[in-house]
């Protein structure tokens, strides 16, 4: 599946460098765009809950908690719903994202959301499908779209890191609003992900 991805990421580095000065200094600096995708949709979902409002260190060991309920630790919908909620919340989930997690089983399981389609549905399409989901928010959604399905286009503008990264580079007084990042981005079309890629990566200090 990396295979097949990579002649879009090599176009995706061509049009960019081409397009955007900035992102041809980000491309050399970074090398090559690393996202690959992630199959499983309802782990990367759960865990997507889980880490909301959460540093990267405390939501890894309560999504490995939380995980180990499961047989092989592959958490699954069904499993899910016959959990009671107490033991969802002693691996150091909130009532909230226990409700939110079992509304996300309850969707799989009824045919809200079938990831089986999700190939063919329209990234607006998509968003507006998960979230329908408790918890899962426009953010949420276009981090998955980008992250999971490796979408080309998506231009999360509500992504602090995606402002504060665009703030730095391009010399502004001030971060960006979803405006003025929309005009930045509209040179990147049709790789706006790619882009964001980049993005976050120049805010890593290696």
């Amino acid at each position: 599946m990396a295979k097949s991805l990579k002649p879009l990421f090599t176009d995706a580095e061509t049009h960019l460098a081409y397009a955007d000065p900035v992102m041809k200094r980000l491309i050399a600096e970074r090398g090559h765009c690393t996202l690959k995708p992630h199959k499983d949709t309802f782990y990367v979902l759960c865990d997507s809950i889980i880490s909301q409002q959460l540093s990267v260190k405390a939501s890894a060991t309560i999504l490995k908690r939380f995980c180990n309920l499961f047989p092989k630790d592959i958490p699954t919908p069904e499993l899910v719903l016959k959990f009671n909620d107490e033991d969802i919340r002693a691996v150091g989930c909130s009532n909230a994202k226990v409700r939110y997690i079992k509304d996300l089983a309850e969707k799989f399981l009824d045919g809200t959301l079938k990831p089986k389609q999700f190939s063919r549905m329209e990234d607006e399409e998509l968003i507006k499908a998960l979230t329908a989901v408790k918890g899962i928010g426009r953010w949420t959604a276009e981090m998955y779209l980008i992250f999971s399905l490796n979408r080309p286009n998506v231009m999360a503008v509500d992504d602090l890191g995606l402002r504060k990264a665009m703030m730095q580079l391009y010399e502004l007084p001030e971060m960006p609003k979803p405006a003025q990042m929309l005009a930045i981005a509209e040179q990147w079309q049709p790789y706006r992900s790619i882009a964001s890629w980049y993005l976050w990566r120049s805010l890593d200090n290696g």
